[in-house]
């Protein structure tokens, strides 16, 4: 009788022992390569966003261009015109059309601001 009870006692403390999670030595070399790999993963992560991150600037920037290539577009098809010619030269240039009368003023300052 004490031959089988000591069997029946051991039995289940096998079975609680082996229930417990333990690490193996495949487990470790397996623990060991995921965190590589993930730590590998990092540097290319990296330059994945700084990259993304220096696309979205360029497009800023070239939105940025566009638009002032669009106002200077503008500004030059404004120039073609004879009336704006004119009107710039008068006022600018202080320049007046044959068999006018310019009259200046001592002491004014013709205003360039917009020349």
């Amino acid at each position: 009788m004490s031959a089988t009870s000591t069997r029946a006692r051991s039995a289940p403390r096998a079975r609680l022992e082996r229930n417990r999670p333990r690490l193996t030595g495949r487990a470790a070399a397996l623990l060991i390569a995921v965190v590589l790999l993930v730590g590998m993963a990092m540097v290319p992560i990296g330059h994945y966003l700084e990259q993304r991150a220096a696309i979205a600037d360029l497009e800023r920037r070239a939105a940025r261009l566009e638009d002032r290539n669009a106002t200077l577009r503008a500004e030059i098809s404004k120039l073609h015109d004879v009336a704006e010619l004119e009107k710039l030269a008068r006022e600018c240039l202080g320049m007046v059309a044959p068999g006018e009368v310019a009259f200046v003023t001592p002491g004014e300052a013709p205003g360039e601001a917009d020349c």
